[in-house]
């Protein structure tokens, strides 16, 4: 299996995409070991020492006043892990949790933590060996950690839980072991240190992000094939009036519009004595909205890409200033805000797809196609019910793109009185990206059936090469027929990049 290297504190968005998308394994840099084993050294030393250390040799949460004598650290290490197995609901898939495992690597990779090398190698050879953790999807508050789903994933490492390998669930000790790899006995502090910290909550919310982005990609291709399909006017993405001012996504939407719409003949038959002075916001307003949701989302990929790299688990061995310090790293209040910022993306991007779906339906707005974008209107409904669809999609993520990071609730007796909510901001993402690429395939469908009334006129060049690939999976609509699973596969078309990929442009990358 091919692997990536990890350097902490430098790997990229792109590098954590290619990871997630290839389900490649990763390890740490070799050159990390150094400042791993010198943090470990210093546990060790605590551990043997009088001195109460939290996580060390004291108890967990609002137990840490009670002290625990050195013989019984492994066995506070392992009960650590076992009681916070309390994940409940559906397991993630794969690949979430591979990813979740390589920031993780990550974080220990920081030299931090204190855990021994083994630690880190277990984790590397799992990946290597395709020994997933069955991780629960529910169970965590974002704060403390991701107690649960870690606990979940370092039950694996010392043979407990359950695993995926070669595709079958099984006990996790048995995984390690058709893997051909053993369990690992923790020491001071390396329980503590696998299940606090922001992994998994950060691990979700980079799913949403590289879904919401590849759905933004998407909306400027439909959103071109709408503009075309109902005559819309290209003056509103006159390259000056976005320099004028000055935001990023705005001005690289416009471009893309323009470059996606340039040769159209739709266009240029009704450049001159149209009499409809400006068009609807949806059409006329998409660099404006489409480009500021661009801005969001890399705003959020700022945020959750420091975060990927960073040490979240409690206490840190500050190895320069010889201290371990108990701190609050592991709270996930930046990860929150950036789950909330990108379901604020997805929704408005939703939204006025949306209303560029009902625009072409309309026979009042849409410049004279027919009412609902059927040929015999009347015997025939068209495309009605799959523009009410989208009304439900668009309805459902404004619903749930109400912020997380302001439901804190107190947890473990008061002792974690404020809590971010992170990991349920970061779940509901991916399904609101599944709503937003539905409603991007129905807008797909009406815009491609609107530019076919317009012939013998043509659209460009760019767009021709997204409804010939469009074509080859569905046909226009004639007379009414059974919808739902076309649906379906035009969603299917925008979420596998097929659709953006079609019309041979580069269009505007989350990252350099």
């Amino acid at each position: 299996m091919p692997s990536h290297m990890l350097t902490p504190g430098a790997t990229s968005l792109g590098a954590l995409a290619a990871i997630f998308d290839s389900n490649a394994a990763a390890r740490l840099n070799p050159a990390c070991r150094a400042a791993v084993d010198h943090a470990a050294d210093m546990i060790a030393r605590a551990a043997a020492g009088n001195a109460p250390v939290y996580g060390v040799n004291t108890g967990f949460g609002k137990l840490a006043s009670l002290k625990i004598e050195p013989e019984d650290t492994e066995t506070l290490q392992r009960n650590l892990i076992l009681s916070h197995c309390c994940g409940v609901g559906e397991a993630i898939p794969d690949r979430h949790a591979r990813l979740m495992m390589a920031l993780k690597l990550l974080s220990l990779g920081r030299g931090a933590s204190g855990v021994r090398w083994v630690i880190v190698e277990q984790l590397e050879n799992m990946l290597a060996k395709g020994v997933t953790p069955v991780i629960p999807a529910q169970g965590s508050v974002g704060a403390s950690g991701d107690l649960a789903p870690l606990a979940h994933m370092a039950a694996v490492m010392i043979g407990e839980g359950e695993a995926r390998y070669k595709g079958e669930t099984m006990p996790g000790g048995i995984a390690l072991a058709k893997a051909g790899l053993e369990p690992v006995v923790l020491g001071p502090k390396e329980g503590l240190a696998l299940i606090n910290g922001t992994q998994f909550s950060t691990a979700t919310a980079l799913v949403g992000l590289f879904a919401a982005w590849r759905a933004a990609q998407a909306a400027l291709v439909t959103s071109a094939l709408s503009t075309d399909a109902i005559m819309g006017s290209t003056a509103p993405l006159q390259p000056e009036i976005h320099a004028l001012r000055g935001h990023r996504g705005q001005i690289e939407a416009a471009d893309a519009l323009r470059d996606l719409l340039a040769g159209s003949e739709i266009r240029e038959s009704h450049r001159e004595g149209d009499t409809r002075v400006q068009d609807p916001y949806c059409i006329r307003c998409q660099p404006q909205v489409t480009g500021a949701a661009m801005d969001v989302l890399r705003q959020a990929a700022a945020t959750l890409e420091i975060e990927a790299n960073a040490a979240t688990d409690n206490p840190l061995v500050l190895v320069e200033a010889a201290l371990i310090v108990s701190g609050g790293n592991f709270h996930a209040e930046p990860v929150g805000f950036a789950a909330d910022m990108i379901a604020l993306a997805m929704a408005e991007i939703g939204a006025i797809a949306q209303r560029r779906v009902a625009l072409m339906v309309d026979p009042t707005l849409s410049h004279d196609l027919p009412p609902f974008l059927t040929p015999n209107p009347g015997l025939n409904s068209g495309f009605m019910i799959a523009e009410v669809t989208t009304a439900a999609l668009m309805s459902e993520n404004k619903h749930r793109a109400n912020p997380c990071v302001t439901d804190s609730t107190p947890t473990s007796a008061n002792q974690e009185d404020h809590v971010s909510m992170a990991a349920h901001g970061a779940r509901r993402l991916l399904p609101m990206a599944e709503n937003l690429n539905r409603i991007l395939g129905v807008e797909l469908l009406c815009a491609a059936q609107g530019i076919g009334f317009r012939a013998p006129l043509t659209t460009s060049p760019a767009l021709a090469g997204v409804l010939g690939e469009l074509g080859k999976h569905i046909p226009p609509l004639a007379e009414d027929r059974y919808l739902a699973p076309e649906l379906e596969l035009a969603a299917d078309l925008v979420t596998n990049g097929r659709i953006t990929a079609a019309c041979g442009l580069k269009l505007p990358a989350l990252w350099d």
